[in-house]
């Protein structure tokens, strides 16, 4: 039996419906990490322990087999930290932060790619006064083609190449000053 605290008469652990809940969450997200394809798998935070797991239920066919091999799965998910639980939620969360902050990254791309095409020099010294290790040569070199491209109707050859270049170079400003902020938390403490 759960039992009482005797001081305030609140149950000591959650309930079983409770339990049963959460279990069933669980069994859900290793549904759907069994659905994804293993180029999908290696972009989320999955822990190495549950790799095995998950592809031997992909390999099994059967239903029931495949049931009971999820079923297994979901306890071996169970007893991981709810800390990974999460940050593997949030990553198949399509609303999720992770999401929402590679969707902004995305639009600060487009952005500065129609304002390198807009504003030609101009725009090029803000770019790279904001993300100096960016290669000026390379851009100038793909604005002007991409401009040409649209003067002349030919496909986006370069528009694309540009944002390639662009994701590059603003993606990996923003993971250099992520890892910046992580040393600085670890030298605060």
């Amino acid at each position: 039996m759960r039992g009482r605290d005797e001081e305030t008469g609140e149950f000591l652990s959650p309930s079983r419906s409770q339990n049963r809940r959460e279990a069933l969450e669980v069994l859900a997200l290793g549904e759907k990490l069994v659905s994804l394809t293993e180029a999908q798998l290696a972009k989320l935070p999955v822990p190495e322990s549950l790799l095995p797991h998950i592809r031997e239920c992909k390999r099994i066919t059967a239903h029931i087999a495949h049931k009971r091999q999820l079923a297994f799965l979901a306890k071996q998910m169970r007893r991981e930290d709810e800390q990974a639980l999460d940050a593997l939620r949030d990553a198949l969360d399509e609303n999720g932060e992770a999401a929402r902050r590679e969707v902004a990254a995305m639009h600060r791309v487009e952005q500065w790619r129609e304002r390198l095409l807009e504003s030609g020099d101009a725009a090029l010294a803000e770019l790279l006064d904001e993300y100096p290790g960016a290669d000026r040569q390379r851009l100038r070199q793909l604005v002007r083609n991409t401009l040409e491209e649209r003067k002349r109707n030919k496909p986006p050859h370069s528009f694309r190449e540009l944002y390639r270049e662009l994701r590059g170079v603003v993606l990996g400003a923003n993971e250099d000053s992520s890892e910046d902020d992580a040393l600085d938390d670890e030298d605060q403490t």
